[in-house]
């Protein structure tokens, strides 16, 4: 009986996911007007089902780069403190449930099967009238997680916005606070072609009067954000100015930071690797306090986001699978990433097999440059059919950088990693990276036991 009712579970969860991943995803389309981008549709949406947004303490993170390992800092932080949490990110490594969170778990199968259940009559009706408020696979999802944290009673929800942040989805709620991690060039042909353009995008997630914090941005890039908050009388805290973050200690054994927000200041130690997530880590503490205002003491604060420092875990983020030897899994996919990246396998100082698959629309010659003289092989493949690029495009590439490296091509993601799995010695590290499509599934099969070995044959190009 059990089983039957776990089948069930199973097979209501994964028509879920069908029905979902069945609409439009402007996330996996390689081409579409930026002016079919709108809030209509997520509002539209949001109204049919009871307005789940209403009410909720909302932390609104966007940003290029680190607003995951932010958001998920932001959790940690809030869940040691003793409060209950709702978090919704994208995208996910391995599994598409990833994506709702409460109270640290990913959201219960049978929970989120009736939740979709009850968005599918809103979402037909909105399609069969058609018009700019059909919705698309991240306004379901959206409307989704609102729907879910409403529902569970949460204290406080952290929102990563998906893309840009004035006409993103997650846009449509009324947030506590706000966070802007970083802004680079990305998505230019949505978002537009330089920072000043991307920072307009990024600063449209700010709200009247509502407290914003932000990482430490390029001048152009403050510029614009800065006169967004005076125009909208948001107070504004800048990493580098009002908020300091200082690292100390062994980065390999996961960083000390030191961080200091006004007269407010707490230390601790992360257990992720990468200097870059200090700044995550402060940006965190920032927006936590805001949310959080005079609810809880200095003193008990200082305490408790100590613990949640220490207890934050960031999957797919320099991600650390196994010290002997060295295996790591990261999803950098730019070339702030890619330099983050080099920096934790420079202090490893051990020779690096990479596995590398590089997403469409990605410099490669840039993230080919911060990892390529930590290599001692690299091998190519494709972890995404569609949005990934030919091995043979990036191999062409490595090979005019670094003719003198051992190469390989295997197209099948799996079997790459267990080549590189297999070939690696004691002196070597492996590294599998250049897209979250590669950590997903460099999580499933680096994390289990290499089982059926794969005969491999080192060549040199």
């Amino acid at each position: 009986m059990s089983e039957d009712r776990d089948t069930a579970k199973r097979r209501a969860l994964e028509e879920a996911g069908a029905y979902l991943e069945g609409l439009i995803d402007f996330e996996k389309r390689e081409s579409y007007a930026r002016s079919k981008f709108s809030l209509a549709a997520i509002r539209a949406l949001l109204d049919r089902m009871g307005a789940p947004e209403s009410g909720l303490s909302v932390l609104h993170v966007a940003g290029s780069k680190g607003k995951g390992s932010t958001a998920l800092f932001a959790e940690s932080l809030l869940r040691a403190t003793g409060l209950r949490t709702g978090v919704f990110t994208s995208p996910h490594l391995e599994r598409w449930t990833e994506r709702f969170r409460i109270d640290g778990e990913e959201v219960a199968p049978e929970r989120l099967a009736d939740a979709v259940a009850r968005l599918r009559p809103h979402v037909e009706a909105l399609r069969f009238a058609g018009g700019d408020t059909v919705p698309t696979f991240f306004d379901a999802t959206t409307a989704t997680a609102l729907a879910l944290f409403r529902d569970a009673g949460v204290d406080h929800v952290v929102l990563e916005v998906g893309l840009g942040g004035r006409l993103d989805s997650t846009n449509a709620v009324s947030p506590a606070v706000c966070c802007i991690t970083s802004i680079e060039l990305e998505h230019t042909e949505i978002l537009g072609d330089d920072l000043a353009a991307i920072a307009g995008e990024k600063a449209g997630i700010l709200k009247p009067g509502v407290p914003a914090v932000c990482g430490a941005l390029a001048p152009e890039a403050l510029a614009v954000v800065e006169r967004r908050a005076a125009e909208l009388g948001c107070p504004l805290t800048r990493l580098g100015v009002e908020l300091d973050v200082r690292v100390q200690g062994d980065l390999l054994e996961g960083a000390r930071v030191a961080i200091r927000d006004g007269d407010f200041d707490v230390r601790g130690a992360l257990a992720t690797l990468g200097e870059h997530q200090a700044a995550n880590a402060a940006l965190a503490v920032a927006a936590v306090r805001r949310l959080l205002g005079d609810t809880i003491s200095d003193t008990e604060m200082r305490s408790r986001f100590a613990e949640g420092l220490a207890t934050a875990r960031l999957p797919g983020r320099v991600e650390v699978i196994s010290r002997e030897p060295w295996v790591i899994v990261d999803a950098a996919h730019t070339a702030a990433s890619a330099r983050a990246l080099a920096s934790v396998l420079a202090r490893i100082a051990q020779p690096v097999d990479f596995v590398l698959s590089v997403s469409s629309g990605k410099d490669i010659a840039t993230i080919l440059a911060a990892l390529l003289p930590h290599a001692r092989s690299l091998t190519l493949t494709r972890a995404e059919p569609v949005r990934s690029l030919d091995p043979a495009e990036v191999a062409a590439a490595a090979r005019a950088a670094r003719p003198d490296l051992e190469m390989r091509v295997v197209p099948n993601p799996h079997l790459a990693l267990r080549a590189a799995q297999e070939a690696q010695g004691p002196d070597a590290a492996l590294c599998a990276t250049g897209s979250v499509y590669l950590a997903g599934i460099a999580r499933r099969v680096l994390r289990e036991p290499a089982g059926d070995r794969v005969a491999v044959t080192r060549t040199r190009p």
